[in-house]
């Protein structure tokens, strides 16, 4: 089964539907439970996905070989939730609208990445004539949830899971390429500091360590509106899925 069947099933199974938003730059793929009035609008942001199969060999497909984030949304206990998928992860047909594997390498968290991001949440505002939101994501998708955070003014608050919210300093720690065509959240803390944040880590996380979103943190001029909830024995992985609901309500 390919990973976009198992995001199909999954939702299906949820009765979630997938849509697809059309934005300047890319087609993004999106699953959520049928369009309901709703004033707040909580939307669930892809982590960067399979984005190298090895060290020094990039994929030729950045969807996430399981749909973790996906997982994460369909535990959520209200309707009014989206979830959207990165450029170019759960392309059926390839080549696709603005596709290039610079926007699952360097360009990742790119200004255009971010701007079609916002302009698919736009079109399910929309729909759900929602008002506000909450983002909430999960590693690299948490990145991309802070950049949307420091650009709009509509953002109730700002959750993320296992994120790298200092990614140049996670690219050093980690001895990886530096994201040259991205943007980075630290850059943005003067507009980020206004926003209601909670951000999750786990201890025994070796992708993104503790100290990752610790230095971000450090960085805000005014701490007073974010939390930090570091989890004993949780790490990249595991054990995120299986206890969401109670660590979100708590």
């Amino acid at each position: 089964m390919s990973p976009a069947e198992r995001a199909d099933r999954l939702a299906a199974g949820h009765d979630w539907h997938k849509r697809l938003y059309r934005t300047r730059h890319f087609d993004l793929t999106g699953y959520a439970p049928a369009a309901a009035g709703s004033d707040r609008l909580v939307v669930y942001l892809e982590g960067d996905g399979r984005a190298w199969l090895s060290r020094t060999r990039l994929s030729p497909d950045p969807t996430p070989i399981q749909p973790y984030t996906l997982e994460l949304a369909v535990k959520h206990a209200r309707r009014g939730v989206l979830y959207l998928a990165r450029p170019c992860q759960y392309v059926v047909r390839r080549p696709s609208r603005g596709c290039h594997p610079r926007y699952w390498s360097s360009h990742r968290y790119a200004s255009e990445v971010v701007a079609a991001m916002g302009q698919a949440i736009d079109q399910a505002k929309r729909a759900r004539r929602a008002r506000r939101l909450v983002l909430i994501g999960y590693s690299g998708g948490g990145v991309i949830a802070a950049l949307l955070a420091a650009r709009r003014t509509d953002v109730d608050e700002l959750v993320t899971i296992a994120a790298n919210l200092d990614s140049a300093l996670w690219t050093r720690l980690d001895d990886l390429t530096p994201l040259v065509g991205s943007l980075d959240p630290v850059d943005f803390v003067d507009e980020l500091q206004t926003v209601r944040q909670r951000h999750y880590v786990g201890t025994d996380d070796d992708v993104v360590p503790a100290s990752v979103v610790r230095s971000y943190i450090r960085r805000l001029p005014d701490r007073s509106r974010t939390r930090l909830i570091v989890l004993e024995g949780f790490d990249h992985d595991c054990c995120w899925i299986e206890n969401w609901p109670a660590l979100l309500e708590r």
